[in-house]
């Protein structure tokens, strides 16, 4: 005779609708008097127990494991929902555009719990193929953080993103930096753009594209206090930027810049078009106080941004080497300003401090292209202390 099962044992049937044998096990109660009992399927009784075993073991380890059709979709989209409050609109849409291109559409109906760290390392190899260090660098940190997240809330057991590497990308395009010729030619041929203003400041001054976008007409001054010990020249003040909280990038880049006289006219002029623009605009025009906006005084997106510089970049002619405009983005009008000044003698700790760097060694990684690879200061000295070597 088959011993009976003690009470709380749980047990063993089979489901006609479901066409599943179902074991289940008691456990107590809960704080509200609420029997907790745990069930698990499978197409066998061997396969059901097993699934309950594996079950009451997840009970026991403290986890109250998700049910098992959680994906990694599912990890990835409540990432994205809950996890990235506070951060700006530019983080969140490069966020989603990485998690919707790359890791939903390869892993995304992995179960998480099934998903292992030999799927993760696969996966990023896949990808080293197509794309650069820094984006694998970017959709594991999606993927970890994903995970991470539904592991503090009890959706699964460990994090076997964090036990993966990233393998080495494809190399990330080049900066590219204007020659001189190259920087007249844009210069002439942005005149009749409606960012002529905005070009010539960005390339004479080196300021990044989210400093100059919301750039108040106060934070300009066109006449400066010569009569001032010392003199203070005409500027800008770069204090602001399109990020969420306005600041600037680093403490460092919050700056005062002195406007070179091309500049200046630039930006007279940009005031006398903004009187007309505001004429036509009329009860349309929106007064922000911005130096660069568009017809009817909004902040310019980066996007139309770079669609204008590069219709300039078509109009350049004359040149030795053509320029291909689809091959550049406005970030490169700060690397020429590097180039430019680099090719002009001015020190490395002038040019940091005049791109707003929070030290040397950024300005010679990020812009090692562009940095003279002979330091001639103190030959120069030299030459100057003792001369030329007698006989010569």
């Amino acid at each position: 005779m088959a011993k009976r099962r003690s009470r709380g044992d749980g047990g063993l049937h089979w489901d006609d609708k479901r066409q599943r044998w179902i074991a289940t096990a008691s456990l107590g109660f809960d704080p509200s008097g609420k029997r907790i009992v745990k069930r698990a399927s499978g197409t066998t009784k061997t396969a059901a127990k097993a699934k309950l075993k594996e079950v009451l073991r997840d009970h026991e380890d403290g986890l109250a494991i998700a049910p098992t059709g959680y994906t990694v979709k599912d990890a990835v989209t409540d990432w994205l929902a809950y996890g990235l409050a506070g951060r700006g609109d530019g983080t969140l849409g490069t966020y989603k555009s990485l998690c919707n291109n790359h890791v939903i559409p390869d892993l995304g109906a992995r179960k998480l719990r099934d998903l292992s760290a030999d799927d993760v390392d696969r996966w990023l190899q896949r990808k080293a193929k197509v794309l650069s260090t820094s984006s694998l660098t970017m959709i594991r940190a999606c993927l970890n953080r994903s995970v991470k997240r539904a592991m503090a809330r009890d959706k699964v057991k460990r994090n076997v993103v964090e036990l993966c590497d990233v393998p080495t990308g494809q190399p990330g395009r080049p900066s590219k930096s204007l020659s001189l010729a190259q920087a007249e030619g844009v210069l002439v041929a942005a005149e009749d753009s409606p960012l002529y203003a905005y070009i010539v400041v960005s390339l004479l001054t080196g300021g990044r594209t989210e400093e100059l976008r919301p750039l108040k007409w106060k934070h300009v001054d066109l006449k400066g206090a010569p009569e001032a010990e010392p003199a203070i020249p005409p500027h800008i003040a770069v204090w602001r930027s399109v990020r969420r909280t306005g600041d600037t990038k680093t403490r460092k880049s919050r700056r005062t810049l002195a406007l070179p006289g091309r500049a200046i006219d630039a930006l007279t002029v940009q005031r006398r078009r903004q009187r007309r623009q505001r004429l036509v605009a009329g009860d349309k025009w929106q007064d922000n106080g911005l130096v660069f906006t568009t017809g009817v005084g909004t902040q310019l997106d980066a996007t139309a941004v770079r669609r204008e510089f590069r219709r300039v970049l078509g109009r350049v002619k004359g040149l030795e080497i053509e320029i291909k405009p689809y091959e550049w983005t406005t970030r490169e009008t700060r690397t020429s300003f590097v180039s430019l000044l680099s090719d002009a003698g001015v020190p490395l700790e002038e040019i940091s401090r005049l791109v707003g760097h929070s030290n040397q060694t950024t300005t010679e990684t990020v812009y090692r292209k562009q940095i003279r690879p002979v330091i001639q200061t103190g030959a120069t000295a030299m030459d100057g202390i003792f001369g030329p070597e007698p006989g010569t």
